[in-house]
């Protein structure tokens, strides 16, 4: 799970500029046009729809991010609730869909901003060139815009924009209190008439209306994504959600009632009007009311809005990219820092050269608000979800965190409202949902090929770390721990309460007595004692384990019996000696019919888990085991502080350039699964089994992976019983199911 480093530099003014800036003006201004074109009048009701359902959105967003106030919005939340998994889906989309927003405010405001430089050139008598009122013009002017943003959030974490924001916030609201003046001083019941008939198209375009708009109100969701950098977030960051949307309704639906009545000009109906020229019917409709001043007001307002909404946009992009690349769910890359900015400058210019990309492909404005639209419905549902999940399932609320009202009802009519938006709007525009599939599905191919090995057992390590991870993805992982011999009874149970806490995991001890024993009854009696050292061990870590006692002629099928039947996740098996093929044959046969996680302890009768201070943990290339590594080795950092070594052995015949770009990666991969404490080593030696003997024999306790045998079976490995045989070190073998 990734952590952050960043300093809350945002308070509440601040967020709440980043939220006005990526909602206020640049939805309205670019869609109201196509919006009336779908259903006419009503699109005032459309808005006030969305705009409903926004604030039901930002409530279930509101109690996610004052109670996990970490940058990465819906992402974040997805992996804290549901899995890693699930997460890279809702990130990946939802980095796409600011991607796909922010090309769509770059080409508002290339659109915009050519028509504003064309008056400019009429007004001080110069010809105006060609070029600039064509779609290649409007493009040229939003990539200006795309690197001009992209080099001031290298420089500034925020990157500036506070002009943008407030500036249009001023005009906009200029423009509709002037508008409401207008229309109440000149025949205002006259004017009125003019809303009918109010809906154009019916239903149908109603929903489709609100289809293409709702992404007008989508900004809010950007504070959660720079939660890392806001001060007092449980506080600011929901309160920054409201005020920005407050904000966008008060200005919104008075500008559109002007829009419909006063501004239609000679048209009898606003759909005439939008008919006429979509894309630009804001600055029509204005200058109908107000004359050229309005115009020239309204194009001013357009390229402040689109400009503040490409900044936050981009923004909101990065800041998820590099949340991801931290999680390993996106190349890790992606997450470095500017050396002198400390911006994460690599996840900036990679969602800046995606937007520049999409820029030449989307051949319309209506395409990429139906996109961007589809996306955020569907990672709204899904916060809404997450929501839901995370009050039922959270046992710890702080006083502190806010709590939407009316639960469960926000979450549900709030994410089944989105969902359904959500599919009427990929029905409507097939090419939206299209686009959808497409990205996922490439999604899909590229964690499952590069991404998913490291993120899930980054993943494992931080459900290790944060116990209260298991709790709120609903899960209760079962371990069963056969003990047979009193000796190392106590040191397994410690284990187990290590790799299984108490407040999530659950605990069975399994006592196999043999049914072809000479003595039954010794041989019941025998087979108590180590289950009460157990429960007693148990007792002392307060764990509250299960204990079965069964009858069976062979005791390792037994165990393998019990595991199946009980559907555990993890099995935890105990041995004071690793000698004797027989043995050896036996475990192997289990760890290959299992379908868990297993581990096995090989210790001294005297050796005790509180007692380890040291761990050494050789590593070579990817394995099945590495999450239960991970695993394993985040939960004894967790209760006992240890110091882990990783170590590397290496051919004698490798370049320096060469050992020194495995230590890299070696340490890059320590940092993110282990944190602090630990240390890296790299030995070159021409014999790697006697470098491990030779540290093994300076530790407390060895962490060694089952080894691939014949047919890809999970066998013990000679290294692992040489080591037996020539250290007396403790050692846990693991092999991952």
């Amino acid at each position: 799970m990734s952590t952050d480093d960043t300093k809350r530099t945002l308070g509440l003014m601040g967020a709440t500029r980043i939220g006005i800036g990526a909602i206020v003006g640049g939805g309205i201004l670019v869609l109201a046009g196509p919006t009336f074109q779908a259903t006419g009048p009503s699109a005032l009701l459309a808005f006030a729809l969305n705009g409903l359902l926004a604030f039901m959105t930002a409530m279930s967003f509101a109690e996610m991010v004052s109670a996990y106030p970490h940058s990465g919005g819906a992402y974040v939340f997805g992996r804290r609730v549901l899995s890693v998994r699930v997460a890279f889906g809702l990130g990946w989309i939802i980095w796409f869909a600011y991607i796909v927003a922010g090309v769509l405010y770059a080409l508002g405001f290339g659109i915009y901003g050519a028509r504003l430089l064309d008056m400019s050139f009429v007004a001080i008598g110069l010809p105006t060139p060609k070029w600039l009122l064509t779609h290649g013009g409007a493009v040229g002017l939003a990539i200006v815009a795309l690197i001009v943003y992209t080099a001031s959030l290298i420089r500034h974490s925020s990157g500036g924009g506070k002009w943008s924001a407030w500036g249009k916030v001023i005009v906009l609201g200029a423009l509709a209190l002037i508008g409401l003046w207008v229309l109440m001083a000149n025949q205002p019941i006259e004017s009125f008439e003019k809303l009918s008939p109010f809906f154009s198209d019916g239903t149908i375009g109603l929903l489709s209306a609100m289809g293409l708009s709702f992404i007008a109100f989508q900004g809010f969701d950007l504070v959660a994504t720079v939660a890392s950098e806001i001060k007092d977030p449980a506080r600011n960051a929901p309160r920054a959600m409201f005020y920005s949307l407050s904000a966008a309704l008060v200005i919104y639906l008075p500008l559109l009632l002007v829009v419909a009545t006063v501004g239609t000009g000679d048209r009898s109906h606003v759909s005439q009007l939008a008919a006429d020229g979509a894309d630009t019917l804001m600055a029509t409709a204005v200058g109908n009311y107000m004359g050229p001043a309005g115009v020239w007001l309204v194009l001013i307002a357009a390229v402040l809005a689109t400009l503040s909404a490409l900044h936050a946009n981009l923004l909101a992009a990065s800041r998820v990219a590099q949340t991801m690349a931290t999680d390993r769910t996106l190349p890790w890359i992606m997450g470095v820092k500017h050396e002198r900015y400390g911006t994460p400058s690599m996840a900036v210019y990679s969602s800046a050269l995606a937007m520049g990309a999409l820029l030449f492909m989307l051949p319309d404005l209506s395409a990429a608000g139906s996109a961007a639209s589809l996306i955020f419905l569907v990672t709204f549902a899904m916060t809404h979800y997450t929501a839901y999940l995370a009050r039922k399932r959270s046992r710890r609320v702080s006083a502190d965190v806010y709590l939407a009202p009316f639960f469960p009802v926000i979450p549900i009519v709030g994410g089944l409202a989105c969902f359904g938006l959500a599919v009427w709007q990929a029905i409507r525009e097939p090419n939206a949902g299209a686009i959808t599939l497409v990205w996922l599905g490439f999604g899909f191919v590229l964690y499952r090929s590069l991404f998913a090995f490291h993120a899930q057992v980054l993943d494992a390590a931080a459900e290790a770390g944060d116990t209260e991870l298991l709790r709120l993805r609903g899960r209760s992982p079962l371990m069963i721990v056969p003990v047979r011999n009193p000796r190392n009874a106590r040191s397994l149970m410690q284990l187990a309460a290590v790799l299984t806490p108490p407040s999530v995991g659950r605990v069975m001890l399994l006592s196999v007595v043999r049914n072809n024993a000479v003595d039954p009854a010794d041989e019941i009696k025998d087979s108590l004692l180590p289950l009460q050292h157990g429960l007693e061990t148990a007792q002392n870590v307060g764990h509250a384990p299960r204990a079965m006692t069964t009858f069976a002629d062979d005791p390792w099928e037994e165990i393998a019996r019990v595991a199946e039947d009980q559907s555990c996740e993890r099995l935890l098996l105990g041995l004071t000696e690793l000698q004797g093929q027989s043995t050896v044959d036996h475990l192997e046969a289990l760890v290959n019919r299992v379908k868990c996680d297993l581990s096995i302890l090989r210790a001294p009768s005297d050796w005790k888990l509180d007692h380890v201070q040291t761990v050494l943990v050789p590593v070579g290339g990817q394995g099945n085991h590495d999450e239960l590594r991970a695993r394993l080795l985040a939960s004894l950092r967790r209760n006992h502080g240890v110091q882990i070594t990783l170590l590397r052995v290496i051919p004698m015949a490798l370049s320096e350039a060469e050992e020194m770009s495995i230590k890299q990666g070696l340490s890059r991969r320590a940092r993110s699964e282990l944190g602090d404490n630990h240390s890296v080593v790299i030995k070159r030696s021409a014999d790697p089994r006697q470098s491990i003997i030779d540290m093994a024999g300076e530790v407390d306790l060895l962490i060694l992976g089952l080894q691939r045998g014949d047919q890809n079976r999970k066998a013990i490995g000679s290294l692992s019983i040489e080591i037996a045989q020539k250290t007396n070190t403790a050692m846990v073998l693991l092999g991952g199911r």
